[in-house]
């Protein structure tokens, strides 16, 4: 069967690159969150993207360079893994080499893989990616957890007066929202443009975009969640909590309205992808029922000495 790459060329490349994800979910580390990652600025440049296409033009194949992330999202259909995976690898380090000097450049891209998947493993060490999760101090790992919604929701409310839990108020309070979001990952990949297209997109459900305000009226705590109503399936993404206010539990509290506000919509299953370690969001994940169902390698390929 001919198989051919295309580029990006529409919105609509957006819901057939999330079909094909939902179609083989159990392969695939990011499904119902896709809304959140396809509104990120990678997609400001279509190049950041390709597609590959069966010889009746249905998408058997995407990835994407996500600089915000620093890593290479792909979807494969199962059928086509074993001719197209290292094609998918070559196409990333082709795309890699072009974005030299560019807003896009990372010293190094890491690659998410289930643990069982040793297929893909093969092919990204035979491609230079290193495995993280034993190189000593900077050892890195990540899980994928899930509760059932067999399981009640406890419910946190502030320790303290004055804050509010609410729902985002739309685009006018985009720009704080990204104040925050850099303030708690140290990070100012967020922008507004990012979460405004987030905003607009059809999969966004305004209720689900949980902020907490203080008594001063400042936002300082967040939980994004995302739901599939055909799968029933809710995904959190992302959570955070300012550092001058965790004292207050506040992530708890977000956390908890999000999943009681997933769970009311209908969602049977709900989704995060965290650390491996025992640390303070493993912890609180695992507080509120979930489980780990999936152990996730991190696989890394420095390209700065390149």
């Amino acid at each position: 069967m001919e198989i051919t790459q295309r580029s990006f060329s529409t919105e609509q490349d957006k819901y057939l690159m999330s079909a094909l994800a939902r179609q083989y979910s159990g392969n695939n580390l990011h499904v119902v969150d896709l809304p959140y990652r396809f509104s990120s600025w990678a997609f400001d440049d279509p190049e950041n993207i390709r597609l590959w296409c069966d010889a009746d033009q249905q998408l058997v194949a995407w990835a994407v360079l996500q600089p915000p992330f620093w890593t290479i999202d792909y979807v494969c259909a199962p059928e086509q893994e074993s001719r197209l995976h290292h094609e998918i690898l070559l196409w990333a380090d082709q795309r890699i080499s072009s974005t030299k000097n560019t807003p896009y450049e990372r010293p190094a891209w890491f690659v998410m893989v289930f643990s069982g998947q040793d297929n893909r493993i093969h092919d990204l060490e035979n491609a230079g990616f290193k495995c993280q999760s034993d190189v000593g101090d900077d050892s890195w790992s990540k899980v994928l957890m899930r509760r059932s919604s067999r399981t009640p929701v406890t419910v946190y409310k502030p320790r303290t007066g004055g804050f509010i839990v609410r729902s985002l108020s739309g685009e006018k309070e985009v720009q704080n929202y990204v104040e925050l979001h850099r303030s708690v990952f140290e990070s100012k990949n967020m922008t507004v443009e990012w979460r405004t297209r987030a905003l607009q997109h059809p999969d966004y459900i305004p209720e689900l975009d949980i902020v907490i305000e203080s008594p001063e009226g400042d936002l300082v705590a967040f939980c994004i969640c995302w739901y599939d109503k055909n799968s029933r399936t809710g995904h959190i993404e992302p959570l955070g909590c300012h550092k001058d206010f965790r004292q207050y539990a506040l992530g708890r509290v977000a956390l908890s309205e999000g999943l009681g506000r997933l769970q009311a919509l209908g969602a049977q299953n709900i989704f995060v992808e965290t650390d491996n370690y025992r640390n303070t969001a493993f912890r609180l994940y695992e507080s509120f029922g979930f489980e780990v169902i999936q152990n996730i390698l991190v696989y890394r390929k420095d390209y700065d000495s390149e």
